[in-house]
């Protein structure tokens, strides 16, 4: 009844007259499609033991509209491109980074607010020299030019990052390079090493908050935070990450915060879906923060949530029968990653002594196989057939973007898909459409079907 209320107080503030814009909130949800946003949805109705869906704090933003994805080089999209759409509204070739198709730098909002007099704050659940964030400050013909795209963060002087740290913080060409820790150092920027040491560095000129110091190996890339699935006490979040944000930034009397939940994607290509499913949730508890901070300050915020692409192709059905089953996923108590990360040190521990009872053991434990999901005779053989081929060293490993994906590892994971009656049609991006919620200050100007390439002109439009 009290998320009703707030929700009802906010549909009366977003239909009165506005003040001055001061806050900006961009939030991009990498790979997060509409299928991804309502099977988190049903999702949380079935738990309830019915039918329907449980609004997320994204859907109750009283503005909705759809989003075109194609890049200038394709009708899909990559991050880098579609990232370079949002932050810059211009079209580029998929690949590149802040520059439009005929290689020339564009200037992202982030960059021509700050130039303004806008502080500016970028954050992610993954490495902050990724696409989603390099978007708002990089300049690239390749996305993979990551130590080029951390030395352009650090010139930025922007006031605030947030992230897992550099996917690659060397300059694997020059040994003499200087570390993008190091470089960001010199350049003004503390780093604060988790939650509990940003507390206590609100202070600092400019501030990058990274994970725990026994997550960060200065030398060694930091892909991203760990999954919400496969989160332990201690572990760096998307919504601490976001409440830091807030208090070093708010006392700076306005800002702009563009904020990435790019672990969506991540379990997307690994066509992960009870992952993908706490990414979402995980990213709209961000949204709640953000949500709560607009409340105090309705007449001088805009939030506004969309994506860069959809990931897989999720759908919610499968196997031609009139069936969803998405409270299956309550027993998958790990991501695809660790499950695979799980069976490897199972068979690095006991190589073809590894017995079936003890992988049998691993299933029931982090995916309910046998005590809480049935499984057929027909999985059943395919599970075995796939233990088999482990212990005798003929097993096939599948490469998706960020995941090998062990055939054990795989089957298990498609099992319980099955189950849940969600399919894909990729692991890759897709062309669909994706959603834009809004609320605040000029949010009626998200309505409607448009290009991504506009969604930056609609905010920009407020000032």
């Amino acid at each position: 009844m009290k998320k009703l209320i707030l929700f009802l107080s906010a549909i009366s503030i977003a239909l009165s007259s506005y003040g001055e814009l001061k806050y900006v909130f961009y939030m991009i949800g990498d790979g997060m499609g509409s299928n991804e946003v309502l099977a988190a949805e049903m999702y949380q109705a079935e738990l309830q033991g019915r039918i329907g869906r449980v609004p997320l704090t994204m859907t109750s933003f009283p503005v909705f509209g759809m989003a075109t994805t194609y890049s200038a080089s394709n009708g899909i999209t990559d991050s880098a491109a579609a990232g370079t759409a949002l932050a810059t509204g211009k079209k580029t070739n998929n690949g590149c980074l802040g520059v439009d198709k005929d290689s020339i730098s564009v200037t992202s909002i982030a960059e021509d607010w700050h130039l303004k007099g806008w502080p500016v704050a970028i954050m992610t659940s993954v490495a902050i020299d990724h696409a989603t964030p390099g978007a708002f400050y990089a300049h690239v013909d390749n996305r993979s030019r990551y130590y080029e795209i951390g030395t352009q963060l650090a010139a930025t002087g922007y006031e605030f990052f947030g992230g897992a740290g550099f996917h690659k913080p060397t300059n694997q060409k020059d040994s003499n390079a200087v570390n993008l820790y190091d470089l960001c150092e010199q350049s003004g920027y503390t780093f604060a090493h988790g939650y509990a040491d940003a507390q206590n560095k609100l202070g600092a000129e400019k501030l990058i908050l990274v994970q725990a110091e026994d997550g960060i190996d200065k030398q060694q890339p930091s892909e991203s935070i760990p999954y919400a699935i496969d989160r332990k006490g201690g572990d760096l979040t998307l919504s601490q990450i976001v409440e830091t944000a807030i208090s070093y930034m708010a006392p700076k009397g306005k800002f702009f915060m563009m904020i990435e939940g790019g672990k969506i994607d991540y379990a997307g290509h690994s066509r992960d879906a009870a992952t993908n499913i706490q990414e979402v949730l995980d990213f709209d508890q961000a949204i709640q923060i953000v949500y709560q901070f607009y409340l105090a300050h309705a007449d001088e915020t805009l939030i506004v949530v969309t994506a860069d692409h959809e990931t897989g192709g999720m759908a919610l059905g499968h196997g031609g029968k009139y069936i969803l089953n998405l409270q299956a996923l309550q027993h998958q108590q790990i991501s695809s990653w660790e499950l695979n990360t799980q069976i490897a040190d199972l068979y690095k521990q006991y190589g073809r002594r590894l017995k079936w009872e003890q992988v049998h053991a691993l299933l029931q434990e982090q995916l309910g196989f046998y005590s809480h999901i049935e499984i057929n005779a027909k999985n059943e053989a395919r599970l075995y057939s796939a233990y088999k081929h482990l212990i005798r060293g003929k097993q096939k490993t599948e490469k998706t973007l960020y995941n090998d994906i062990s055939e054990l590892g795989g089957e298990a994971i498609h099992i319980m898909n099955k189950i849940a009656r969600v399919g894909w049609t990729s692991s890759g991006h897709t062309a669909a459409n994706v959603p834009v919620f809004a609320i605040g200050v000029g949010a009626e100007r998200f309505t409607g079907w448009y290009d991504n390439t506009e969604i930056v002109e609609k905010i920009k439009a407020g000032l």
